[in-house]
């Protein structure tokens, strides 16, 4: 078979299958729609997301092939679940008026946009250095996967009427970030042991929302 399938590349295909599994859940897989099962599985592919590099790294002996075959993978595969994973959320909890189509389409363009251009950057820094990345440029596209869950776990609070708009606005927002040239600090184990403990108080906030009413 073509490709890598060994333990370097693991959890960025356990990240896609989340965010498959989100989207069947989002567009009502067995008749029901559950728009909070899909962000669920959104957090999933952020948490798979956030650690495939490290273990990647760990095999010293990584042909160049394997290497940009995981540069690549990941990519790949953050465009499906940064990119229009949470479009097809946005539509499911509402987004579908005529004003709404644009923003759920700008959205995953603006995240391939911003991958295509990390992965260009990334292809000519490792030509002339071995080190590991310290800053991104633009907002990175795994950030949906603590921002949006934080925003959905308002949205019976914000009632059904406006939480549409208000994920949409978020959308736009956030897409206008994805290309926006600005440096971020890559984080650190510790800022991303906060970020894990950050997405366990949104997961369980999420749950004790969806119960409570």
């Amino acid at each position: 078979m073509i490709g890598y399938y060994n333990y370097t590349v693991v959890l960025t295909y356990m990240s896609l299958v989340s965010s498959v599994l989100g989207m069947l859940f989002a567009m009502g897989i067995g008749g029901s729609v559950h728009p909070e099962y899909a962000i669920i599985c959104l957090m999933v592919s952020g948490f798979c997301d956030m650690f495939d590099g490290k273990v990647a790294r760990t095999k010293k002996n990584r042909t160049e092939s394997e290497k940009q075959f995981g540069i690549q993978i990941d990519s790949l595969c953050d465009v499906i679940c940064f990119g229009v994973l949470p479009s097809i959320i946005g539509y499911s909890v509402g987004m579908k008026s005529w004003c709404d189509i644009p923003v759920l389409v700008i959205f995953p363009l603006c995240a391939v946009i911003r991958l295509a251009y990390f992965n260009v950057a990334e292809e000519e820094r490792q030509k002339q250095t071995d080190d590991v990345r310290k800053v991104y440029e633009g907002l990175p596209v795994t950030s949906v996967a603590l921002i949006l869950p934080f925003i959905y776990s308002f949205h019976k609070d914000i009632g059904s009427e406006w939480f549409p708009t208000v994920y949409g606005c978020a959308l736009f927002i956030i897409a206008i970030a994805f290309i926006t040239r600005f440096k971020v600090k890559k984080p650190s184990m510790k800022t991303m042991m906060t970020f894990i403990g950050v997405g366990f108080l949104e997961l369980v906030w999420l749950i004790y929302k969806t119960k409570i009413r």
